[in-house]
């Protein structure tokens, strides 16, 4: 479930605690509260209160658990949760905002982000969309609504990370929404599991024209989405026909195509090859041939998109695909690399092209040995190798391509551009020490390496000729090596070191001090050495562990960054909060023992050497193999 919400990821069972608590038709007292909390809290006229909250309708109250423990009170309405109560607040469900979609203020998004959202990362503001009116204005913590393009059904709630103001003087950067509840998570799926209705863009007409209106149809499709295959969600949800861009492919220029055409009669005999085929016929036809016609129109458009299916597939494999990635998910590998290779004002649809789905087409590429796909779970099918050496590969010569903006825009928030520091170590000459170092020419702070440390020490004592003549092992204190290097409780006790003890004793007293040089940035000293990222594991309340991570500021890493990462990888509930007695040191708090997602993120993807990461070892042991 991300952040305090109560939605969770097709990965994450959040559902009901075993003592769960359900009353069957609550008092009529219940009922009344109920009915006056809500009405206060998002200020209802009477019919929408009666509507929303009928007086004869079966009304359950459920109690449910989050990850934290945490309880949630939901109040169910027909077998759908239509309500939640969470810290003394109300929220309503996306059953309830399909019901009343402008109970709340709305932001809408590309269908490309639902994924996300689903998954539980947050709206970032790159990912809204302007609409020709300006953005609703909300205050910081508002509740608010997120649409897609084209659809006023609304497919999950938050709460408004900053001001409509704010928003804009960020230049529409930085997190916008903090996702509460999604369309697909458990609290939706403890409903009746419907889809959203498509709830079109209103529109202005002019009364004294007819033929200014025109009829609308709302097509749903009847989508079958499993939890595991989430990702390709944002392909199946339906849209509004003319009002947003085909969901699978975001915001490039795409070409009108024809549509296939056909008399009504010819509708009514071909229902059944259109109702296999998904084909909605929009346009009468005054002509018996204009049948034919379309079907060669129909026919060269898939063959078109065959074409584009396999020229976006060899270019991801050719240019975007590394053998480190591998194995792939099929749905990650369409969405973040096969759409990115899309030539310019052409679109991928795969429902277009002659395969229909794409686990079909990764099929018929394996059959030719370029690729070979194993299924990772039920109904989720991944690509485990790639035949580099295949002649369609090796022979495909990649054209100019056009990348999608959008996508990048969305992505730009959560994706890792960073470079790790150049960190070294070093010693600095103290005022104690400063007697010991004047002969090299050394003034006090002067900075060392270990290694010149013990040139300078040995070349004074040589210079000094200090080496005891009976065993060359040990040094004679001098009276200088005597103030710089002995306690005093040694002055008259000890006349002769090791070499070895002597080092040691003089590295212990220079003042200790690193170096961070971040790439393009002056160097950072500071001194002692520097803190290492610190990974902890911690037992809450209801024996549920969480992982704290810290001190990722050193190396200028954005906590935020990593808590979305960590968002998505680990499919876990992350939260940011402050240092106490800091002011600008966060601490990010990740649901579960996640130290290995951490430790891979940390090391492989930001390049920060083991060394300096405290709490490797706390990472979950896997169980012993019973015989």
């Amino acid at each position: 479930m991300p952040h305090s919400g109560v939605s969770a990821g097709p990965g994450r069972q959040a559902a009901l605690s075993p003592a769960s608590l359900c009353l069957r038709d609550p008092a009529v007292s219940q009922r009344r509260k109920l009915r006056a909390d809500v009405q206060a809290a998002f200020s209802l006229s009477a019919d929408q209160l009666s509507r929303l909250i009928p007086n004869k309708e079966d009304l359950n109250v459920v109690k449910m658990y989050l990850h934290k423990g945490e309880a949630v009170t939901v109040y169910v309405l027909n077998k759908n949760p239509i309500f939640f109560e969470m810290d003394k607040r109300f929220y309503p469900t996306v059953y309830t905002l399909w019901t009343c979609p402008d109970l709340l203020a709305s932001f809408t998004t590309w269908p490309a982000v639902l994924p996300k959202l689903v998954g539980g990362a947050d709206l970032m503001l790159p990912g809204v969309i302007l609409p020709p009116i300006g953005l609703p204005e909300v205050l910081q913590g508002d509740l608010c609504a997120i649409t897609l393009v084209g659809n006023r059904a609304p497919v999950a709630i938050g709460l408004a990370s900053m001001s409509t103001a704010e928003m804009l003087e960020a230049g529409m950067k930085g997190k916008g929404i903090t996702t509460l509840h999604t369309y697909l998570d458990q609290l939706w799926a403890f409903g009746e599991k419907t889809h959203p209705p498509v709830i079109a863009a209103e529109h202005s007409y002019s009364e004294e024209t007819g033929d200014q209106e025109e009829e609308k149809e709302e097509v749903e499709e009847e989508v079958n989405i499993e939890a595991a295959g989430v990702e390709n969600v944002a392909a199946m949800l339906p849209s509004a026909e003319g009002d947003a861009p085909d969901l699978n492919s975001l915001s490039l220029n795409v070409e009108p195509e024809p549509e296939p055409v056909a008399s009504p009669t010819e509708q009514d005999s071909n229902s059944e090859v259109e109702a296999s085929e998904n084909i909605h016929l929009t346009e009468a036809s005054k002509d018996a041939d204009s049948q034919q016609d379309a079907a060669e129109i129909a026919r060269t458009t898939q063959e078109q998109m065959d074409e584009i299916l396999l020229q976006c597939f060899l270019h991801a494999l050719k240019r975007k695909v590394k053998k480190a990635d591998l194995p792939l998910l099929a749905s990650t590998f369409l969405k973040n690399h096969m759409y990115p290779c899309c030539p310019e004002g052409r679109t991928l649809d795969v429902k277009k092209s002659s395969y229909k789905k794409l686990s079909k087409f990764l099929h018929s590429m394996q059959q030719k040995q370029i690729i070979q796909v194993k299924e990772f779970s039920k109904g989720v099918e991944s690509i485990a190798a790639v035949n580099w050496d295949h002649a369609d590969l090796k022979s495909f010569v990649i054209a100019e391509t056009a990348t999608d903006d959008e996508v990048m825009k969305i992505d730009r928030e959560t994706e890792i551009f960073y470079q790790p520091p150049e960190i070294s170590s070093f010693y600095s000459v103290s005022s104690r020490l400063l007697p010991l170092f004047e002969h090299a020419g050394l003034k006090k702070d002067a900075t060392l390496s270990s290694v010149d440390v013990r040139n300078i020490i040995t070349s004074y004592v040589k210079s000094n000729e200090l080496i005891d003549a009976c065993n060359k092992n040990y040094v004679i204190v001098n009276p200088t090596l005597c103030d710089c290097i002995l306690e005093k409780c040694e002055h008259h006790t000890v006349t002769k070191l090791k070499w070895d003890d002597l080092f040691a004793r003089c590295l212990e007293r220079l003042q200790e001090c690193h170096q961070v040089t971040f790439p393009g940035q002056k160097p950072i000293i500071r001194k002692g050495c520097i803190k290492h990222i610190i990974i902890d594991v911690v037992q809450r309340a209801s024996n549920k562990k969480v992982t704290l991570i810290k001190n990722l500021e050193v190396y200028g890493i954005d906590p935020q960054a990593i808590g979305n990462a960590l968002q998505l990888k680990a499919q876990a509930s992350v939260t940011l909060s402050l240092i106490p007695g800091t002011k600008d040191k966060m601490v990010v708090q990740v649901q579960g023992n996640q130290v290995n997602h951490v430790a891979k993120l940390l090391t492989e993807e930001y390049s920060i050497p083991s060394k300096y990461i405290q709490g490797l070892n706390k990472a979950p042991k896997s169980g012993k193999k019973r015989r």
